[in-house]
């Protein structure tokens, strides 16, 4: 009986999404805080740290700002999780070595793409885009007695990871300075192979939205060893994003969403013995709704049942004399 009220109730979510519409209000807010306290502070005083969706709102942003005549760096609600991880699943001791190039504050993630990571001739780690074709190291043996090969055919970090598993173990994973010497030995000079190391994106925004729309700053992101980054952006990066430490204090930009009710009426058919204003069915249909807003990523909205004199919700009416 609940899946048949709920074919009639979906109509109301369809109303609902009309009202997502109304656009979003920015406010620059002149305080040097880190990330975690500009969001509390947007949390408690509008809705959220800014959340920026597309071309308009980056305009809108740097209007604020101009309007406010500030153009240096402002937190937004951008926040990056760093895990990198070793394709075989390696966990264990010395899973955590790194041999980054610091000369050239590796990793640093330039355009928001490097995600997968090569190795130089000298030993030292880059990180790149994933889809650039390279020549790879892969392993066979075990993850604690590994014997690296080294596989001259060109092919991105994904084509690269499913040769090694098809005809070895897995794209190498290096434990400790002696094995990424080991490495260095199967190849000469003039070619920055694949190792297994990677990570996925993991961007995300304060307020829950989904990470749809991206504007990278075209250029370097030293990331270093930071396992947590956050966003900022400003006039002179032309409203594009870069990562920094979430300690480091700015000013920020918050939103707020304009409060617009919208009243739905809604006629439902159901069986004689179905109580609509039962409360806990009012509050399963109300759950529902979210739920499909939520699978909708409609933000924002706030579903409440609206009361009649008597506190009743729903009212039967009369069947029409045929």
């Amino acid at each position: 009986m609940m899946e048949r009220i709920l074919l009639g109730v979906f109509f109301l979510s369809e109303c609902l999404i009309l009202s997502t519409s109304v656009l979003r209000q920015f406010y620059f807010v002149n305080q040097s805080l880190n990330w975690t306290e500009a969001q509390t502070y947007c949390r408690q005083k509008y809705t959220d740290l800014v959340t920026i969706r597309n071309s308009e709102e980056t305009n809108q942003l740097m209007n604020t700002l101009s309007s406010a005549g500030h153009s240096s760096e402002v937190w937004i609600g951008l926040f990056s999780e760093i895990d990198w991880r070793w394709s075989d699943g390696f966990t264990g001791s010395g899973a955590e070595y790194r041999n980054w190039r610091s000369e050239s504050n590796e990793p640093n993630f330039i355009s928001g793409k490097d995600l997968c990571v090569i190795t130089s001739i000298s030993g030292l780690w880059f990180d790149v885009k994933c889809s650039e074709k390279r020549q790879f190291i892969c392993y066979k043996g075990t993850q604690l007695d590994p014997n690296f090969v080294y596989v001259s055919q060109s092919m991105n970090w994904p084509s690269a990871q499913r040769f090694c598993r098809e005809n070895f173990v897995d794209l190498a994973s290096v434990r400790n300075e002696t094995e990424n010497q080991s490495i260095l030995k199967s190849w000469s000079s003039g070619h920055f192979p694949w190792l297994g190391l990677y990570r996925d994106p993991n961007v995300y925004w304060s307020d829950g939205s989904s990470f749809l729309f991206s504007n990278w700053y075209n250029g370097k992101i030293p990331l270093g060893s930071m396992r947590i980054v956050c966003g900022v952006t400003s006039i002179q990066l032309s409203g594009s994003w870069k990562l920094l430490s979430c300690e480091t204090r700015l000013p920020f930009v918050c939103y707020k969403l304009p409060v617009k009710k919208q009243v739905v009426k809604l006629r439902l058919k159901t069986e004689d013995s179905v109580d609509l204003n039962d409360p806990v069915l009012k509050e399963n249909i109300l759950k529902k709704l979210q739920d499909r807003l939520k699978e909708d990523e409609v933000s924002g909205i706030t579903l409440k049942w609206r009361g009649q004199l008597d506190g009743e919700v729903f009212r039967k009416e009369k069947l029409k004399e045929p």
